[in-house]
């Protein structure tokens, strides 16, 4: 099954908030300031949320590792 645009750019978002504090907080821990922490988390945001993206659309069409369906893979 083929993965809507819309699904796509909500899970780049969810994901990329989690990934986001993640950074944020490793950057604190390393320079000991809030407010670097929160500037590279910011710019890491960003740029991350397109590159994630982007590399989403890319798997979705290769078939790599997929299964097509048949007409017996009808389930409700």
């Amino acid at each position: 099954m083929e993965e809507k645009t819309y699904r796509t750019l909500v899970k780049t978002i969810s994901w990329r908030f989690i990934g986001t504090l993640d950074t944020m907080v490793i950057a604190f821990l390393i320079t000991g300031s809030l407010k670097m922490a929160a500037s590279i988390g910011t710019i890491e945001l960003f740029t991350k949320m397109v590159l994630y993206y982007i590399h989403e659309r890319a798997w979705n069409g290769i078939s790599f590792g997929k299964v097509k369906q048949t007409g017996s893979d009808y389930q409700i």
